[in-house]
């Protein structure tokens, strides 16, 4: 389920810079989000409406989780596409397992040995060997890229809602999927009309259209469904992990679809983060 979810998000990065030029990036996100809400609600409406006794609880809970964890982290992530690479925008996912660890650490009580914070560390090392593009003078001069750190900030927004999904009502993925869902479609409609106030909308173009149905079903539909069943088999600390194969997945389409080139960089911020990630599941399972 996590690795089918990753391979989704992997090709998120790609669908982002496809994006660029074909839509503006708050209607790609309203659009998406109209598609996935119309998409569950014609599969599982009834179902939806049958939990609305257990739902109506939580709506407070919902539109943080569907409203900021999701939305904002599209609005987020496709407003950096626009201004670094999609390999970059994988790679920088890498630090989300790291700010779930520690979130889990303040929020939950997990406990985390020095190995373990060792390896959460190197993960943050290789996040930053990215955005300095493996060179001093970027931190001498702060010339970081503005879409490395809108990513970081994006990363931020869905660590929190992975973390919240351990506080998710006994319902079904699906139904839960589509309750954030509407929260999220809610949340994009001030983004839109802000765009259009400051930078003026985009309609899609016919690529642009393609795009956005790939990217409503696939990394915004099916992956969802598949991590929240991950995080219910394995907790979300361990599922969060899982987060580093997105680099992978990008870079490797990145260089296939968009001929993005692959630098040394990115191959030593990737073994970096991987180390760390073998550290801490090795001290996890030593101590299992």
């Amino acid at each position: 389920m996590l690795i089918l979810a990753t391979l989704g998000w992997g090709s998120n990065t790609i669908a982002g810079r496809l994006a660029v030029g074909e839509v503006s990036p708050m209607m790609l996100i309203f659009l998406r989000w109209g598609f996935v809400v119309l998409l569950i609600a014609a599969i599982s409406g009834r179902a939806m409406m049958a939990e609305w006794g257990i739902i109506r609880k939580k709506v407070k809970w919902i539109f943080l989780m569907g409203g900021c964890g999701l939305s904002l982290f599209n609005a987020l992530f496709y407003m950096a596409a626009h201004s670094t690479s999609a390999i970059n925008l994988g790679i920088i996912q890498s630090i989300m397992p790291a700010m779930i660890l520690v979130g889990s650490f303040f929020l939950f009580g997990s406990r985390i040995n020095k190995i373990q914070m060792a390896g959460v560390a190197l993960t943050f090392v290789g996040c930053i060997v990215v955005i300095t593009k493996g060179s001093i003078d970027y931190v001498l001069l702060l010339t970081f890229s503005s879409g490395d750190l809108l990513m970081l900030v994006a990363c931020l927004f869905y660590a929190g809602y992975s973390l919240g999904l351990k506080n998710r009502p006994d319902v079904s993925g699906i139904v839960m999927m589509g309750y954030f869902s509407i929260a999220a479609f809610i949340m994009t409609i001030p983004l839109v009309i802000i765009e259009l106030l400051i930078v003026g909308l985009r309609a899609p173009t016919q690529q642009g259209w393609g795009i956005i149905l790939y990217i409503a079903i696939m990394p915004s539909f099916l992956s969802q469904i598949f991590f929240m069943r991950g995080v219910d088999l394995v907790g979300p600390s361990s599922a969060g992990l899982y987060a580093n194969l997105v680099p992978i997945f990008s870079a490797f389409l990145a260089a296939v679809i968009l001929n993005e080139s692959f630098s040394m960089y990115h191959f030593f911020a990737m073994s970096i983060v991987f180390a760390g990630i073998a550290i801490f599941e090795f001290q996890k399972r030593l101590h299992a």
